[in-house]
C-alpha cells in the first residue's frame, strides 16, 4: 500500500509546491474563488502567462441531432493573443475585410495559398457564394477546425462584424462525443474582474444553449484550470444562480 508521503516524494518539486498550496482548499467552490486560487498557484509555481480553460460535462446525448451543442460568444476581456483572420470574399467584401482589421483576404489567390500549405491564420471567415470554392479543401480545413460554418457566423457577408468579433475574442464551443466542452476564457495575468467576465459570458452563452429536448441535470460538472495548474472544480448547481448574479 502506497502511504500519502510515498506519493509525495514521486513528484516534482512543483507538483509539490501545487500540491501544497492545495491543500485545506474546499471544492467544490464559486467561480471567483476558483480563479484566485488559480492565480495564486500560477504566480508561485509557473514562469509563464498560462492559459486559463473552462471544461463543463452537459448532461446530453450527442448522438441525437437535436441534442447538439454548438455556439460561439465574444468574450469581454479578449483572449490576450492576437487572433489572425482570414476572409475568402470577392471584391468589394474582401475590401471590406481589410478595412475591418482581417489579416488576409482575397477568393482564388488565398484558397491556391492555402491549397499549397499556407496556414498562418486562427480564424477562417467565407461569404457563402465563396464556400463553393473551399469544398475541395474540406479534408484539410475540417480536422483543423478551421472550416466555416454559418453555426458559427463564420459563413456571412457580414464580414467586418466577422472580423472584429473574431479580433476582439470570440470564442467556439462544441459539445464532442462525450458531451463535454472546452474553452478557453483568457489568460492567468488577467485581473480577476476580467477572468470572471469571460467566464460569466461563457456559462451564460452555455446555459442559454440547452437543447429544448435535453432532460435531467444540463451542467454535470464543470472546472476551471489552467495549462500548467490545478484543475479546480465548481458547483455546478450554482452556475446559473452564479451567472444571474454576476449579469445584474
Amino acid at each position: 500500500m502506497t502511504t500519502k508521503g510515498e506519493k509525495m516524494s514521486k513528484l516534482t518539486k512543483k507538483q509539490k509546491k501545487i500540491a501544497e498550496m492545495m491543500e485545506g482548499f474546499n471544492q467544490p467552490c464559486n467561480a471567483k474563488e476558483a480563479i484566485e486560487k488559480l492565480q495564486e498557484v500560477s504566480k508561485e509555481t509557473c514562469k509563464f502567462n498560462e492559459t486559463v480553460e473552462c471544461h463543463m460535462s452537459l448532461g446530453i446525448d450527442v448522438k441525437h441531432a437535436d441534442q447538439q451543442v454548438r455556439s460561439t460568444t465574444v468574450l469581454p476581456a479578449g483572449l490576450g493573443k492576437t487572433v489572425r483572420v482570414c476572409v475568402i470574399a470577392k471584391g468589394a467584401k474582401a475590401t471590406e475585410a481589410k478595412e475591418a482589421g482581417a489579416d488576409e483576404a482575397g477568393a482564388e489567390e488565398v484558397i491556391d495559398k492555402i491549397a499549397g500549405g499556407w496556414f498562418e491564420f486562427d480564424t477562417l471567415i467565407a461569404t457563402p457564394d465563396c464556400m463553393g470554392m473551399l469544398g475541395k479543401l474540406g479534408r484539410v480545413l475540417g480536422p483543423k477546425g478551421l472550416m466555416p460554418n454559418p453555426k458559427t457566423g463564420t459563413v456571412t457577408l457580414e464580414v467586418a462584424k466577422a472580423v472584429k468579433d473574431a479580433k476582439a475574442g470570440k470564442v467556439e464551443f462544441r459539445a464532442d462525443k462525450q458531451g463535454m466542452i472546452h474553452v478557453p476564457i483568457g489568460k492567468i495575468q488577467f485581473s480577476t474582474d476580467d477572468l470572471m467576465k469571460n467566464y460569466i459570458t461563457l456559462a451564460d452563452a452555455v446555459l442559454r444553449a440547452k437543447p429544448s429536448s435535453s432532460k435531467g441535470i444540463y451542467l454535470k460538472s464543470v472546472y476551471i484550470t489552467t495549462t500548467m495548474g490545478p484543475s479546480i472544480k465548481l458547483d455546478s448547481k450554482n452556475v446559473a444562480a452564479e451567472v444571474k448574479e454576476n449579469l445584474q
